[in-house]
């Protein structure tokens, strides 16, 4: 495209600021005007249709409009300058950079790939998970090479430019319009190679061994708990950044309580003379204390009574939980013949009074039912 094409806002009469939609509108009243359906057979209309389709094709593209408006016609023009090192452009690749940085354009060599992160899943007692504990694992981890120190070369020895992409470390190829720009095959971005790779890690830094690693675990942790150790991933390739741990908690189930967040739950049976006559419980909690628990009379099963700050501590918090005890009357099924006789003597006395709900339930089917 020459350098002296008339301008695009000008082609398409609008100002140099004007927003999408008045470039889009201007752009149809044009098309329409000068589409070659509606001109059939002339030649400075349809070239004056081209045009302007170019000029919209640009400026509705914020991308292009942004390095139309910078560079003007050059923005789209091949050949524009030498290398990367000039203060000319290779191709519109570079212009992006420029203007909007690395994300549309390259950006130089790739800086040094930190390591992985690494799982680790372990699984503790809800005792365990009351009070924190400290532990120790082992897992097998890359870690920097002792022969070169992590930089991969054989001591002695350094790095020499990459001869594909001449120490960029990216190279581009066309595709189109567009110049698309990968990371160089050779040099894998660094836009340097190994005169002379470490034997014992094969030129990458770093070997993979068995290493033993602290690990605590805060008072109050749940299943799901993620816990971040920094720094102690896999190591970084040539003395790159390692990566981090992340240790999942797993939570075993407890044979007598369950847990919703930092709630204790504990389902105790009672007796149904303590559940008619009152009493009370005593329950250990995982703190080692002894919460006794009243028992009103004439507790129902499933009634739930609750023991304020008895549950599970607050993760990186203050204070703890509650616990809730969920009663559950049993019916007695030994009894001895002296115990029969009383109750036999309790039936004989009993009103309907002592037990409304059961009254009340059986009064509902004689009137449903007619009986």
């Amino acid at each position: 495209m020459p350098a002296t094409e008339t301008d695009f806002y000008e082609l398409l009469g609008v100002s140099r600021d004007a927003d999408g939609a008045t470039i889009k509108s201007a752009y149809r009243k044009l098309a329409m005007k000068y589409h070659p359906d509606r001109n059939q057979g002339c030649k400075e209309n349809e070239a004056k249709f081209k045009a302007i389709s170019v000029a919209y094709d640009c400026l509705k593209d914020p991308q292009k409009r942004a390095a139309y408006d910078r560079f003007g016609h050059q923005a789209f023009q091949q050949g524009m300058g030498g290398g990367h090192a000039g203060g000319d452009f290779a191709d519109i690749g570079d212009i992006f950079e420029t203007i909007f940085g690395s994300a549309f354009g390259g950006g130089g060599r790739q800086q040094p790939r930190r390591g992985a992160d690494l799982r680790y899943d372990m699984e503790i007692g809800l005792e365990e998970a009351f009070h924190g504990k400290s532990t120790q694992i082992e897992i097998e981890v890359s870690q920097a090479c002792e022969t070169c120190h992590g930089s991969g070369a054989t001591p002695g020895t350094s790095t020499r430019g990459c001869n594909l992409c001449n120490g960029y470390g990216k190279v581009r190829a066309k595709q189109g319009f567009f110049v698309v720009e990968r990371p160089c095959p050779n040099c894998h971005g660094r836009g340097e190679v190994l005169v002379s790779p470490c034997r014992d890690c094969r030129g990458e830094g770093c070997v993979d061994r068995p290493q033993t690693i602290e690990v605590e675990i805060p008072p109050g942790v749940d299943t799901g708990t993620r816990i971040r150790l920094s720094g102690k991933g896999e190591a970084g390739p040539r003395g790159a950044p390692p990566g981090d741990l992340y240790i999942f908690v797993h939570v075993r189930p407890h044979t007598v309580f369950q847990r919703e967040g930092t709630t204790l739950l504990s389902r105790v049976p009672v007796s149904f003379t303590t559940a008619a006559l009152g009493g009370k419980v005593e329950i250990p909690d995982l703190g080692g204390e002894t919460n006794t628990v009243d028992i009103p009379a004439g507790i129902q099963s499933g009634k739930q009574l609750r023991v304020r700050g008895a549950g599970m501590p607050v993760l990186q918090g203050r204070g703890r939980g509650d616990l809730v005890v969920e009663i559950a009357v049993e019916t007695p099924t030994r009894l001895s013949k002296e115990q029969k006789a009383l109750l036999e003597q309790f039936r004989e006395t009993e009103t309907g009074e002592e037990c409304p709900e059961c009254r009340g339930f059986f009064e509902r089917l004689k009137d449903a039912f007619g009986a």
